[in-house]
């Protein structure tokens, strides 16, 4: 069986949304996974890492998998038509529309999570309620043909999910154990629903400023 898989790649994206489930993904019997950008030009992420993208969106194929990871930035692509045109067609002929982190805003504003639950990094999950989406907490989130995952790291849980609906769960257990994915954080909190109140406050001056850039943002975008 053959699977398309195809991740976008954008300016200032997180690396990691895109390199856990990436490698998941290249682990799938019969898939094929696609890097896909406006141009080949190579992709500079949010840290530096640049990433070599494989096709454009004129030469790219129908996915079978359209997967949008997060970033800083997203809300730059709110307005960027080429893309969200790019992710509307694709995600109206793919099998499973999904995301990783803030990458669900990109497809909250491509029109293609209304009325769907979805998920995002933990800043940003209400404001996927401006494009019509059932904001829902979660590491994934599965409704119909949408998964999403949560932030960043969630990445990893994301994309074995995807595989167990792509090729069944012992195939996606198997590729757990060959990652030796088996999580053991050196502490708890990373989440703030179990982080110490400072911690949350603290990371949260730190983002402010992209949060209230990203808030207005979608605001505008749903007015």
């Amino acid at each position: 069986m053959s699977i398309t898989i195809g991740f976008l790649l954008f300016p200032d994206m997180t690396n990691l949304d895109f390199a856990g489930p990436f490698e998941v993904f290249s682990q799938v019997p019969g898939a094929k996974v696609h890097l896909v950008a406006k141009s080949i030009d190579a992709v500079t992420a949010d840290k530096g890492l640049r990433l070599l993208p494989d096709t454009t969106f004129a030469d790219c194929p129908q996915l079978d998998v359209l997967c949008v990871p997060g970033g800083p930035h997203v809300d730059f692509l709110f307005s960027d038509t080429e893309t969200l045109s790019f992710l509307k067609k694709q995600g109206d002929g793919a099998k499973y529309v999904t995301s990783v982190c803030t990458g669900s805003l990109i497809l909250g504003a491509a029109g293609l999570l209304e009325g769907y639950k979805a998920t995002s990094h933990w800043t940003s999950v209400d404001m996927l309620s401006h494009f019509g989406v059932v904001a829902t907490k979660g590491r994934v989130v599965k409704d119909r043909n949408r998964i999403t995952g949560g932030g960043v790291t969630a990445g990893i849980d994301f994309a074995i999910s995807v595989a167990a609906e792509l090729v069944g769960e012992q195939v996606a257990k198997m590729i757990q154990l060959g990652l030796e994915y088996n999580p053991a954080p050196p502490f708890v909190g990373g989440h703030p629903d179990v982080a110490e109140p400072e911690i949350v406050a603290a990371v949260g001056t730190i983002m402010r400023e992209r949060l209230d850039r990203r808030r207005a943002a979608v605001g505008n975008f749903a007015a």
